[in-house]
């Protein structure tokens, strides 16, 4: 077994790297230095390495322009999106929208004294989105405190998809949002407006 001695490359060697196992902090400092510089080179090596000349820009893999070579095409024309395909357009309000945020706010002002939970709510069942109506059974009837529609509806905002409508009643203004489903137009959202 050969002699360990404190001289010689063999040594020096075995101090360098021994060095993060000597003690907690030494090895806390190792990894807290090596952590650094491997964030360092990712930030520098994308900058030093020459780009790619056939990667394509995000703008025109977003636009669907087709790869195709200059010979082939001398002119090509570059699309940028504005706005999401995702996001609805404006549109005027449509009339079915209208009658279904009126009808429902009728059902929502018709509870005489000693009406249901449940029959209130089967008056708006046609008119309200299946997932707004569990948000309904929490309102207590004997609460609202309006009897009738006094004024016309009013749409606020309107797209495609939906329309956000404002319902005067004798009590407060309804904010009353209409989206388009499958089964037609239907409440899906309300608030009051003093």
């Amino acid at each position: 077994m050969p002699i360990r001695t404190n001289r010689g490359r063999a040594a020096v060697y075995r101090r360098i790297w021994g060095a993060p196992l000597r003690s907690p902090k030494h090895l806390i400092a190792t990894v807290v230095v090596l952590v650094i510089l491997i964030t360092a080179v990712g930030f520098l090596l994308p900058r030093v390495l020459p780009k790619d000349p056939d990667r394509r820009e995000p703008e025109r893999q977003l636009a669907g322009v087709s790869e195709q070579t200059e010979t082939s095409r001398p002119e090509v024309t570059e699309t940028r999106l504005t706005e999401s395909p995702l996001t609805p357009k404006s549109a005027p309000p449509a009339q079915a929208a209208l009658v279904a945020a009126r009808k429902w706010a009728q059902a929502w002002v018709d509870h005489p004294r000693g009406t249901t939970q449940a029959k209130w709510l089967a008056g708006m069942r046609p008119y309200t989105t299946e997932e707004f109506l569990p948000q309904l059974k929490t309102v207590d009837v004997r609460n609202i405190p309006a009897t009738k529609v006094v004024g016309p509806v009013r749409a606020t905002d309107s797209t495609t998809s939906s329309v956000e409508v404002s319902i005067p009643t004798d009590g407060p203004t309804l904010l009353v949002t209409v989206i388009k489903r499958p089964d037609g137009w239907r409440v899906n959202q309300y608030s009051e407006e003093e």
